[in-house]
């Protein structure tokens, strides 16, 4: 496809797979979400089949989303970024359309072998052997394209986008290689024998779990904040030095942060005071990147009034420093013993999945659509609009219902009687929550409402929509044109 703005023909096709992908799978893991939700309300949701309980399906469900969506997103965000920030058409277009097959392949391999059993067993429910092999070879030839990419670009500094997606796509190869490492059973068997056990194997899981959080689903999508709002607001970045100090200093402290999700575990007191001190300090760069995106729209506040789409972009940013706010809160020994193991850490997990990644995921997919199938923009913007508030609507009822029943289940944990018995039984303390878990269900009900409001209206901009004129291309040219000036 031709860029807008330059005489450069950009490799699309790919990006346009890797969207179509990501609103797939986006779909099909709400809908395992919304289901999940169903089945802790009313537990009849389980069926008393073994493939539908809730053990399987959750990690269906947090594959599907996090490898599924967002990762099918991250393909298609960075492959259309590099190329725009590098002005040089993507390298190994036919390694790219492998790529994409392996990776849908690694998640068929995964997501079907949930129901099955056949995982590692670990916390995400890892698959086995055989796909984590694949993901490999997958993730490499990514990692190729990529940097050959860069190498070739034609402008002579590396945009910082392409900064934090670098940093992503190379240390969830080592986070993935790292906790993968198993020694199968046979060739012809799905099992396989973990290489470290006990603390070391927890150790590495959190290891590898934290940081997946911090490289797979934090650091990706910065560099999607850091090209996205400044294009769609028309505003140069507030402040570039303060992108590269937030980059540095994000990747030196994050990579220490795992620990904390061990407090209270056998592994040595000094290893758990060490990730919680780590996470404190992940305050500075984590809000320093979220007012740097916000500061961005200075000057140009207005937009959000009539562009939903910044609007996206915009609440997601909020999002991502509320949730690097109380990440480093829960990380703290006292508060941690009050949250952990309860739903105040699932509202937590979902303040960021919903709010942070979710809705700038969505502020990009509708700025880069009319791009890719050459549109003067998308079919709805009102459409856009019923997306938001339902997805803000969505996330409030989520969240602070979890909030809720998070802290009241630690408090009934922790309540004792005169004798020192525990005053609430496990289940009395499940019945005390079902209200909030009923409005949990709602609130997963309304979200998935507006994504399907967001599949609908890209259908209909790509099916319906009369290609651009050259009245319509001036006005795109203000909003989508893809030279990196503005950045």
């Amino acid at each position: 496809m031709r860029d807008k703005a330059s005489t450069i023909e950009y490799d699309d096709e790919i990006i346009k797979l890797f969207t179509l992908a990501a609103l797939f799978w986006g779909c099909f893991a709400m809908m395992m979400g919304v289901w999940l939700a169903l089945e802790l309300t009313y537990p009849v949701f389980n069926l008393d089949l073994p493939w539908t309980s809730f053990g399987r399906i959750r990690p269906m469900h947090t594959t599907s989303i996090i490898f599924g969506f967002a990762g099918n997103v991250l393909f298609a965000t960075s492959f259309f970024v590099v190329q725009r920030t590098s002005q040089v058409k993507l390298v190994f277009g036919k390694l790219a359309k492998l790529v994409f097959i392996g990776y849908q392949l690694f998640l068929i391999l995964s997501v079907s072998g949930y129901p099955l059993g056949i995982t590692q067993g670990k916390e995400y429910g890892e698959p086995e052997w055989y796909a984590d092999l694949l993901l490999v070879i997958v993730w490499v030839a990514y990692f190729i394209i990529y940097v050959w990419t860069l190498k070739e670009r034609k402008e002579r500094h590396i945009y910082v986008s392409n900064w934090f997606y670098l940093s992503f796509i190379f240390v969830i190869a080592i986070l993935h290689i790292a906790n993968g490492l198993a020694i199968p059973i046979s060739v012809m068997s799905p099992n396989s024998v973990p290489m470290f056990g006990g603390v070391q194997s927890a150790m590495i899981q959190w290891w590898y779990g934290h940081n997946a959080v911090g490289f797979f689903l934090t650091s990706g999508f910065i560099g999607i904040m850091y090209y996205f709002i400044p294009k769609r607001a028309q505003r140069p970045i507030y402040s570039y030095r303060l992108s590269i100090l937030h980059f540095w200093s994000f990747i030196f402290f994050y990579i220490w942060a795992g620990a904390h999700h061990l407090h209270y575990t056998s592994i040595p007191d000094w290893t758990q005071t060490l990730g919680m001190t780590m996470s404190i300090i992940l305050w500075v760069p984590s809000w320093g990147g979220m007012v740097n995106g916000i500061m961005t729209l200075s000057g140009a506040w207005e937009k959000l009034r009539r562009d939903p789409v910044l609007s996206f972009l915009v609440i997601a940013v909020a999002f991502y420093g509320m949730t690097t706010f109380e990440g480093p809160v829960l990380a703290i020994k006292g508060v941690n013993r009050l949250a952990h193991y309860t739903e105040w850490i699932i509202s937590h997990v979902h303040s960021g999945g919903l709010g942070w990644v979710a809705f700038i995921s969505f502020g990009a997919l509708y700025h880069m659509v009319p791009i890719l199938w050459n549109k003067p923009d998308m079919y709805s913007v009102k459409l856009i609009a019923v997306h938001l508030w339902l997805g803000s609507i969505g996330i409030v009822l989520y969240i602070t219902s979890m909030w809720v029943a998070g802290i009241t289940q630690g408090l009934l944990w922790r309540s004792y009687n005169d004798v020192g018995f525990l005053q609430y039984s496990f289940i009395d303390v499940v019945s005390m929550l079902h209200p909030y878990y009923l409005i949990r269900a709602i609130g997963g009900i309304t979200y998935l409402s507006g994504f399907i409001v967001m599949i609908y209206n890209i259908y209909m901009t790509i099916r319906t929509q009369p290609q651009e004129t050259k009245e319509s291309l001036k006005i795109t040219k203000q909003i989508g044109s893809e030279s990196i000036e503005a950045a």
